[in-house]
């Protein structure tokens, strides 16, 4: 013990700002028996990071919403863990650790095993910020948050009671200082504190109870729902990278549509997020854009709850489809050509999606060849199939295709045409190819015949897959 005590005094980072303030409370300690917590779900580097924390002699605890999945019985994907460490002293006690973020510094400690890395993200316990000067804004908002704190206080600054438990891995004990674990039997989201203080705080809290609401099936609280459609507009403060961020984690919940749906019942809706617009109108004339939306977003869902992976760009693409649709029949309508028409449209989509939530390039890129793509489907002449099939996006091409034939908007015989075109050998693509009519009305000759590459079946679909 006394070892223990000289390495802490011994670690201890004189530049940085702890506060005084005793623990917010007495946590309640329930035992295993309680919460029936299975250890085998338990990531083995979360529980390393914990014990090499508790060994140097600091408390070390995994929290948040891993700890509502175990008890849930769900295999968490992400571990956080919260620590009284320093940010530094984390990464002394690590190899292959690194600090991040400015506003809330934390400290990324990265596994490599067979599959791919894991990251454990450390953070050390804040402080109630009630008297932090420059550290809040006049709205309420947090804009910096690096105040080391107690245990307790790090409990009351976290957003629901569900997300405020810690849990111990070496004693098999759960520290509840908000009543999270009753509230998971109630089957109620409720936010800790004054709700309407709380999303000043940080408004991305409001995206987040809809998102939480969706993924597990609660109920919001009526204190925690009533002041969100209010203070919605605080969310046009919040950085765009973040709103992305937070937008994507809502779409890739696995729960989408139930979450889409969240959003308009809180008051989140129409003109907040241009993205979203069209798919929570009710009108006749959306009809057609939200069945289109739907079996994207359904599709999108079952490969996320299968553990699939899931491509951001082509998750977009459909959801902006209808409006780019809609500005590619305008444009055509006053004589543009086809394509210039569909390249003008792509550039109005996106600079209107821009006024709310920013998406990132990476994933533009991705979206104007999905759309590119389209017209080329119904193109089935001459050497125009071969040179499709040979794009790098091409299996994100032609799912998207594939949804389009599902809803109706395009002939499902092209859906059906690409999908044998994919299948056959060259003798039948030949076939394939001469039974295609041109605009004239003649039957096109067999195509210059190509050495046979690897069926594009062979490859996993990229209409959702990354």
């Amino acid at each position: 013990m006394i070892t223990k005590f000289i390495k802490r005094i011994l670690r201890r980072d004189p530049m940085v700002k702890h506060t005084h303030a005793s623990n917010t409370g007495v946590p309640k300690r329930i035992p295993k028996k309680s919460h029936r917590i299975d250890p085998h779900l338990l990531s083995k580097n979360a529980v390393k990071v914990t014990h090499t924390l508790q060994q140097a002699g600091y408390e070390a605890f995994i929290v948040g919403g891993a700890v509502r999945d175990l008890a849930l019985g769900i295999s968490p994907k992400d571990f956080d863990v919260a620590t009284n460490a320093t940010p530094d002293q984390v990464q002394r006690l690590f190899r292959k650790a690194r600090l991040i973020g400015r506003r809330f510094q934390i400290v990324h400690v990265t596994f490599f095993g067979k599959g791919h890395p894991e990251i454990i993200e450390v953070s050390t316990f804040r402080a109630l910020l009630d008297n932090a000067g420059d550290h809040v804004a006049e709205s309420g908002r947090i804009l910096r948050d690096n105040v080391w704190g107690s245990q307790g206080e790090d409990a009351a600054r976290r957003d629901f009671t569900i997300n405020a438990m810690y849990y111990d891995p070496s004693s098999e004990t759960v520290l509840d200082y908000h009543g999270g674990m009753a509230d998971m039997q109630k089957k109620t989201l409720r936010m800790i504190g004054d709700p309407a203080k709380r999303y000043r705080e940080d408004p991305v809290r409001m995206l987040r109870a809809v998102r939480f609401a969706a993924k597990t099936g609660f109920e919001l609280d009526n204190a925690t729902r009533a002041p969100i459609e209010k203070l919605g507009k605080l969310l046009n403060d919040v950085p765009s990278a973040r709103l992305f961020d937070e937008i994507l984690k809502l779409l890739m919940s696995g729960y989408s549509w139930r979450a889409i749906q969240g959003l308009k019942e809180a008051g989140l809706h129409h003109g907040l997020l241009p993205l979203l617009d069209h798919i929570l109108d009710d009108g006749e004339d959306s009809k057609g854009a939200n069945d289109f939306v739907k079996l994207a977003l359904a599709n999108t869902d079952e490969r996320i709850q299968s553990g699939k992976s899931v491509s951001a760009g082509f998750l977009f693409a459909t959801l902006l489809w209808p409006d780019l649709l809609k500005n590619w029949k305008t444009n055509s309508s006053k004589g543009m050509a086809n394509i210039p028409a569909l390249h003008d449209a792509m550039d109005d989509t996106i600079a209107t999606q821009s006024c709310g939530m920013t998406i990132q390039r990476r994933f533009e890129s991705d979206m104007r060849e999905i759309w590119s793509m389209q017209p080329r489907f119904e193109r089935r002449v001459g050497r125009y199939p071969f040179r499709l099939i040979e794009s790098p996006r091409f299996r994100a091409g032609y799912d998207f295709m594939l949804l389009r034939c599902a809803t109706g908007e395009l002939n499902p015989a092209i859906g059906q045409w690409w999908t044998d075109f994919i299948a056959a050998d060259p003798t039948g693509q030949d076939e394939l190819m001469a039974s295609v009519k041109n605009e004239s009305g003649n039957s096109p000759g067999p195509a210059k015949r190509r050495r046979r590459r690897k069926p594009k079946s062979a490859i996993p679909p990229e209409g959702a897959a990354s």
